[in-house]
C-alpha cells in the first residue's frame, strides 16, 4: 500500500484522507502540481487521489499542470490501480474517461443531502457514506462545474441540480463531485472572507462526528 495524493492548489489538501492514512500507518506522498511538483516514478504507488481546485478541466491550456494530472489519472486507471477523484479531481476522472466537463446551471456551496442510487447503496465502498435509515448521503459541496457520465460508468449518487454527484468506473476508480475530505477547520478557512463563515463552521462542527465516521468507512474500504 502506497498512496499518491495530487493537489491542484495549495489550500485544498487531503484533510481527513491524510488523517486516515496516518492513523492506519499507511505510507503516502503529497505532490502539489500547481507548485511544479513532479512524480518521477509511479511504480511504487497502489492508489492515486486527485484533490480539488478552483480551476476547470476546460482550462487546461491556462493551467498546464492539469495535463500532468490527467496523464497520471489515465495511467493509474489503465493499470487498474485505486483512483479517487474529489470535486475537480472527479471532473478530471470523467474527462480522461471521455466524459464532457462543462459549467453547471448554478453553484452548489455548503452542506447538501444527495440521493444515493441503488448501485451506490450496494457498492462495497460507497455505501459507507449512507445516512442510517435511508438512501441519502450528507456531503459538503463547493463547485460550479459538472460532467457527463462516462460510457461504462456506474452512477452512485445524484441531486436535482447535479445528476452526476458520484460514479464508479471499473472496480477501483471512484469520482466524487463533493468534498469527502473536509474538516470544520478546512471549511472555516475556505469561508474566511465570507459572511457565512460562523454559520457554516458551526453547522460543520455539529455534524462532523457522523460525517467523519462515514468518510473513514469509505476510506477503509477504498484503501484495502
Amino acid at each position: 500500500m502506497n498512496v499518491l495524493i495530487l493537489k491542484n492548489v495549495s489550500h485544498e489538501g487531503p484533510g481527513t484522507i491524510e488523517d486516515f492514512l496516518k492513523e492506519n500507518g499507511m505510507p503516502y506522498s503529497i505532490v502539489d502540481l500547481s507548485m511544479k511538483g513532479e512524480v518521477k516514478n509511479t511504480s511504487s504507488f497502489t492508489h492515486l487521489v486527485m484533490m480539488g481546485g478552483p480551476m476547470a478541466v476546460y482550462e487546461m491550456d491556462r493551467y498546464d499542470f492539469l495535463k500532468t494530472g490527467a496523464r497520471l489519472l489515465e495511467e493509474f486507471i489503465k493499470k487498474e490501480k485505486g483512483v479517487l477523484g474529489v470535486c475537480l479531481g472527479a471532473q478530471m476522472v470523467a474527462h480522461v474517461l471521455g466524459g464532457r466537463v462543462y459549467p453547471g446551471g448554478e453553484k452548489e456551496i455548503g452542506w447538501y443531502k444527495v440521493d444515493v442510487t441503488d448501485e451506490g447503496a450496494e457498492d462495497s465502498v460507497f455505501k459507507s457514506l449512507l445516512i442510517n435509515g435511508g438512501k441519502k448521503a450528507h456531503v459538503f459541496q463547493w463547485h460550479g462545474d459538472t460532467f457527463d457520465l462516462p460510457q461504462g460508468a456506474v452512477r452512485l449518487a445524484s441531486s436535482p441540480l447535479y445528476p452526476n454527484q458520484a460514479f464508479r468506473w471499473g472496480k477501483n476508480a471512484y469520482a466524487l463531485q463533493f468534498h469527502i475530505e473536509v474538516t470544520p477547520e478546512i471549511i472555516e478557512d475556505w469561508f474566511r472572507d465570507d459572511p457565512r463563515r460562523e454559520e457554516m463552521a458551526g453547522h460543520s462542527k455539529e455534524i462532523y462526528a457522523g460525517y467523519s465516521r462515514r468518510a473513514f468507512g469509505f476510506y477503509k474500504e477504498f484503501f484495502k
